[in-house]
């Protein structure tokens, strides 16, 4: 099987292609490289990806741009990935994520009907709010995004509802929780906590560490990815998970584990073998105090099951850190 993978330099995108690759598959990987965060990072995730990987540089949102880097290209999967990622930078630069998310994702989803090709794409656990039911279910209502990268989200789901319906494409999204681990993003917490440790710099601890996280290990994520791949919904009029009746599925993929942030701190000041100084702050715009997955839609009709808890997943990445950065 060959797969496209949108933002295959990014952190669950290199990560799936390592996977796909190892299993004998071929993969075809676009992304823009932009400089969201350190491009030097996502040069270095590509080097890793061997035979049977092939990449193109180009912005999926510029859909002329896309047409000319595809054409004469063959895939039976598409994943897409890519996205304009960040609940708080999309408070400071919404434009991005119009073009990035929602132009992006209409662009993957005219690609996919016109291939006729099942496509599994990157949903958000952010998309449920201020839901204070917990753990969050993918039958549950997400109608009151809090970000507008959560809105955006949201938004490519309902789209491709929509095109499900239409076209009778087979579309799988997934909600991913609070995904960490080796070769991670500079923009997330246990990277940045890491570095400042490191440093001797004070972290930002918001809500005053009242915030609870469900963190996902980068491997069992990519299982779940995977896992959808191999079996794209059916067009048989049976209720999926999510509930439509269209081929059209949504998942939550999360580790089933909601952590305080403060048990998360202290794992990583074991690992790292050095006390955080913590400057305790009010709840940030955007944010939500609580995260928590139910992962019984994928548990049932996949067989997804997650194996790394905290206590093993923190030090994998600050092993990996260490390494990476020679410090």
């Amino acid at each position: 099987m060959r797969v496209l993978i949108t933002g295959a330099a990014g952190f669950i995108g290199a990560a799936l292609a390592e996977r796909l690759l190892a299993r004998g598959d071929q993969v075809l990987g676009i992304d823009n490289l932009n400089d969201y965060y350190q491009v030097s990072l996502k040069e270095d995730r590509l080097k890793r990806l061997g035979d049977g990987f092939s990449f193109r540089k180009v912005d999926f949102a510029d859909n002329a741009a896309l047409a000319a880097a595809l054409e004469g290209e063959a895939f039976d999967r598409i994943v897409h990935l890519g996205a304009q990622a960040g609940v708080r930078y999309s408070i400071e630069n919404p434009h991005a994520y119009v073009q990035s998310n929602l132009v992006g994702h209409v662009n993957m989803l005219e690609l996919a009907r016109a291939r006729e090709v099942p496509m599994v794409y990157a949903s958000s656990s952010s998309v449920y709010g201020g839901n204070t039911k917990l753990p969050f279910a993918v039958e549950d209502r997400a109608d009151y995004p809090v970000s507008l990268y959560a809105a955006t989200k949201k938004a490519d789901e309902l789209m491709s509802e929509t095109y499900a319906h239409l076209y009778r494409i087979p579309l799988t999204g997934l909600r991913f929780f609070t995904v960490y681990g080796p070769w991670g993003r500079p923009d997330m917490m246990l990277w940045k906590f890491t570095k400042r440790i490191l440093a001797g710099e004070t972290i930002p601890v918001f809500n005053n560490g009242d915030m609870y996280r469900d963190f996902t290990f980068i491997d069992d994520i990519v299982s779940g990815v995977v896992a959808c791949i191999d079996a794209p919904p059916a067009d048989d009029g049976t209720v999926k998970a999510g509930g439509s009746v269209k081929p059209h599925a949504l998942y939550n993929i999360g580790n089933h584990q909601s952590e305080k942030l403060m048990d998360v701190i202290a794992v990583l000041e074991s690992a790292i073998g050095r006390k955080a100084e913590m400057e305790m702050l009010p709840m940030q715009p955007g944010d939500v105090h609580k995260t928590y997955a139910d992962i019984e839609a994928i548990r049932r009709d996949l067989g997804y099951e997650p194996t790394t808890g905290v206590e093993t997943g923190v030090p994998a990445f600050v092993d990996w850190y260490r390494t990476y950065h020679q410090v």
